[in-house]
């Protein structure tokens, strides 16, 4: 619907032509995206409180969906649903972040020590994200997230790279993995941050919370990467759009994610060790699985 010859992307027009094709969405497909949309703003509302992480796992695949059966160009559609993805987690992480913070279980020295790093892995993250395939986003995360859920679900105490966190310059390149993948595949960087915490035997809980905070380094600079990136596209990204940001898809997820964040936040709290391992193992597993499943055209 909203691709467009090369001889029309600078005509003065062209916005009242995007006006005209979203007027032509019928009324029951318009509901029907909007709903998903609001569901998905709620489930990732929870799951950044719950888990510690963005929701990007979640938000992408529904994105790049929506912007499919919208018509939205292929050469924009996956980046558009990275950006998207990104804008939203910035106020979701920023508020998950404030409520782990409340409670005492954020280790601030660890944020302190990975500001920096990410910051350079997300602009290199951002960089690159402007000309990979979509199957290199699929397929970085569904490895990392498996792995992940393999020590979370079947993991034993001695599974441990040390009893304590690495010096300073092992944790800087840590850092700076964390952002470059997260900023590839439109995530917070919490599934990554809580693995290498509970790898060095920190908590399950604390490093759920710090991870909140990795969330909110690493989605405010990547959003703005990707807002430079996608600004020689704005003649075929859809209407309403900054770069590779969608405003329309992220007016309808913010809301929920923000109101349901807290929600997660306290269902964390509550839960014993073991039950909130098992069911940040069983997430992942489903996301994996969501994405291996796209990798073979399901």
């Amino acid at each position: 619907m909203w691709r467009t010859s090369r001889s029309q992307r600078n005509c003065p027009t062209q916005v009242s032509k995007h006006m005209d094709v979203l007027s032509a969405i019928p009324m029951d497909q318009a509901l029907l995206l909007a709903g998903l949309l609001l569901i998905a703003g709620a489930v990732t509302g929870v799951l950044s409180g719950l888990f510690g992480v963005g929701g990007g796992a979640v938000m992408v695949p529904v994105l790049f969906e929506v912007f499919g059966f919208a018509g939205v160009d292929d050469a924009v559609r996956m980046p558009l649903a990275v950006g998207t993805s990104l804008a939203v987690i910035v106020p979701t992480s920023i508020r998950s972040f404030r409520g782990h913070r409340a409670r005492g279980a954020v280790d601030m020295a660890i944020l302190k020590a990975w500001a920096l790093p990410i910051l350079l892995g997300v602009v290199l993250g951002a960089a690159i994200a402007r000309y990979a395939d979509p199957w290199v986003f699929m397929i970085v995360f569904a490895v990392v997230s498996t792995l992940n859920a393999i020590k979370l679900l079947f993991g034993k105490e001695s599974w441990k790279l040390g009893n304590d966190l690495p010096g300073a310059w092992p944790m800087r390149a840590i850092g700076a993995v964390i952002g470059l993948l997260s900023s590839l595949m439109g995530i917070g960087g919490g599934v990554m941050a809580n693995m290498v915490q509970t790898l060095y035997g920190r908590p399950i809980l604390n490093s759920i919370a710090t991870s909140s905070g990795v969330g909110v380094l690493i989605s405010i600079p990547a959003t703005f990467g990707y807002i430079y990136a996608g600004w020689p596209q704005m003649s075929i990204v859809p209407p309403f759009s900054l770069g590779f940001v969608s405003l329309v898809g992220v007016a309808l997820l913010l809301p929920l994610t923000v109101l349901t964040a807290p929600l997660g936040v306290r269902i964390a709290h509550a839960l014993p060790k073991r039950t909130l391992e098992i069911s940040f193992g069983i997430f992942l597993v489903i996301v994996a699985a969501r994405f291996i499943a796209a990798l073979l055209g399901f």
